[in-house]
Order: structure tokens, then sequence, then C-alpha cells
């Protein structure tokens, strides 16, 4: 990797239980198999990315240590006491896999960057304040040259809060998953609108630092673009349920192509289409029922279970299917990221 910072890739919706940190999880595997070198981002302080890489003995081993960037708030803790940000300790997972651990102690980092976020637009000492608002990208960037990554991909938690502006103003891209009912088309009609203020905040934030004379002091310091360029949806394939027929599913679905132009992209458009037939419809995610426990039991993707590990008869059949559909979602992700495979 040259100094040119890695593209990074965060899944976001402020709706929760829409399967982000499995999709986030099996993506990384995905392009670390097809010879990408990943670094993931464990944002949200329920830490669910982290449990899905690490098993429990490791990760209380990682937060007692308390070591200095073992974590990513280990890594930005002492901005706060007015120190510099500590390089991040990764997790090597495997060939090309490596993972900046999360940290449930990072949701005490959000009152900093409340208080430092106003202050990141005045006259006089903004290098504290830029550098905090900045400070995940910071670390993604530290860790993406270290490892010589192609890609990052970040989780975060379901909400509009500071930590999250701060993770999204260091994004080059992201992508929305979605499930198929009320709360999750809400949801989408909140992001797009706050997306587009924070992404504004940030230009304003970045012009006036570069017109104070303090940024010649500071030759050096560089800052994320905060480009957020949507390039798409994922949707959860409907689950039937007796007292939930799949007609109630398609009541919102349906709508989500409508709700994604007008509240994502700023298009007034009214579409009659259906996500399987929308070019910004990603994919549709399937629900691999069993697979997913005896994935978790083996700490894999599940596309990488064996016979050996009970994937046999119809669950060798849903491994081999699984396989194919990441690798299928990998290589539209990587086409729009313009990222080679």
């Amino acid at each position: 990797m040259t100094d040119i910072a890695a593209p990074v890739l965060t899944f976001f919706n402020n709706k929760g239980g829409v399967g982000k940190t499995s999709l986030i999880y099996h993506l990384a595997w995905m392009f670390a198999s097809l010879g990408k070198r990943v670094v993931a981002v464990d944002l949200d302080p329920q830490a669910n990315l982290t449990a899905a890489f690490l098993d429990e003995d490791k990760i209380e081993k990682i937060w007692s240590s308390q070591n200095q960037g073992s974590t990513i708030y280990r890594c930005v803790k002492p901005l706060t006491e007015t120190s510099e940000i500590e390089e991040p300790r990764v997790e090597e997972i495997t060939k090309n896999l490596f993972l900046i651990p999360g940290d449930v102690a990072l949701s005490s980092y959000e009152d900093t960057l409340s208080n430092e976020w106003p202050l990141s637009l005045g006259e006089h000492n903004l290098y504290r304040p830029m550098r905090i608002a900045s400070s995940f990208w910071q670390v993604m960037q530290m860790a993406a040259k270290r490892e010589e990554a192609d890609i990052v991909l970040v989780d975060i938690g379901p909400n509009l809060g500071a930590i999250n502006r701060s993770v999204l103003i260091a994004t080059d891209y992201f992508v929305i998953p979605l499930g198929a009912d009320l709360f999750s088309l809400q949801g989408l009609k909140n992001l797009g609108p706050t997306l587009k203020r924070w992404k504004s905040a940030w230009q304003k934030r970045v012009d006036n630092w570069k017109d104070n004379g303090e940024s010649k002091n500071h030759a050096n310091f560089k800052l994320p673009q905060g480009k957020m360029q949507p390039i798409g949806y994922l949707c959860q394939q409907h689950s039937v349920r007796l007292d939930r027929p799949v007609k109630a599913y398609d009541k919102w679905v349906n709508r989500i192509p409508t709700v994604y132009r007008k509240s994502v992209l700023g298009e007034d458009l009214d579409v009659d289409i259906k996500p399987s037939q929308d070019d910004y419809c990603l994919a549709t995610i399937k629900h691999y029922r069993s697979l997913v426990p005896m994935a978790q039991e083996h700490r894999k993707p599940i596309f990488n279970l064996t016979s050996a590990d009970g994937a046999i008869g119809t669950h060798a059949n849903a491994v081999y299917d699984a396989k194919k559909d990441f690798k299928e979602l990998a290589e539209k992700i990587a086409k729009q990221i313009r990222m080679s495979l």
C-alpha cells in the first residue's frame, strides 16, 4: 500500500437487528479469501464483531490487560488526556484478515466527541478538536498502512450519536442493511438526511481548517474526505411466520426502492419496482438458519463449514450456496468501489 488512504466501507442502519455484523464478518472473510488484505474495525460499543472473530477468553485477556492500542478505545483514549493516538495492535485472524478489536468502554468516548465537535469550527486552537473528530480514521489508516490493507470494513451501532458521526465522516462508502418491516423503512427515511447534514458539516470544518493559519503548523496532519458515498442497500430474506405472512413483508420491502432514492440519493422519484429488480439492491441476504449456530460454534464463516463440522446433506448444499452468494456480493461491492479482485 502507498500513502494513498485505504478505502473505508461502513455498514450502517440506525435500526438494529438487520444482520449488519454478520454481513461484515462474512464479507471480511470472503474478501480475504479472494486475495484482498482486509482490516475489520469494531466501532460498535457492544463489540459484537469482536465476539464473532475472537473467543471470550481472548477478549477478556485483551480487555483486562488495558494495553495501549489493544482496542479501538485504547487507541483514542490518550486524546482525552491531551496525549497522542496510540498505534493499533491488530489481531491477525487469518492470512489477509486483521481486526481492530472493539471495546465496551468506547461509549465513554461519546462525550469527548460531542464536546469537541463545535470547537472544530472555531477560529483558534483547532488542532485538538480536528484530531479528535478524525481520530477513528487516523487509527484505521495506521492499521491499513502497516498491514498493507486493500480495504477497511467497519461495524457501528444502530444510532445517530457522536461516535457514529465520527465514523461516517471517516467513511468513503457505505451500505445500508435493511429488514422488511416498518422500522427499517423509517430508519432509512431518517438516515439519508442525517448523513447529508454530517457530510456538509464536516466539509465546513475541513475548509475552515485549510483556511486557518494553524494548519500550516501541521503540514503532515491528514484528514478524511468525508465522501460518505452510498453504494446500495441489502435486504433480509423473508422469514415466514404463522402470524406474519409474506404479504405483510411485501408491503414494506417493496417501498424500499422509492424511499432509498428519495431519502438517501435525494431523488424525487417514485419507482414501481421490487428490490429484486433494483440496481441499488446489492443482494437479498438469506437466513441460512441452522448453519448460523454451527458456524458460530466452530468460529468460522458459514461458507467455510465442512463435513467434519456437521455440514452434510442439505447443509452441505447450503454451504455451497452461501459461498456463491457472498462471492457474488463481494464482487458487486468491489466493482462499486473500483477495487480489483
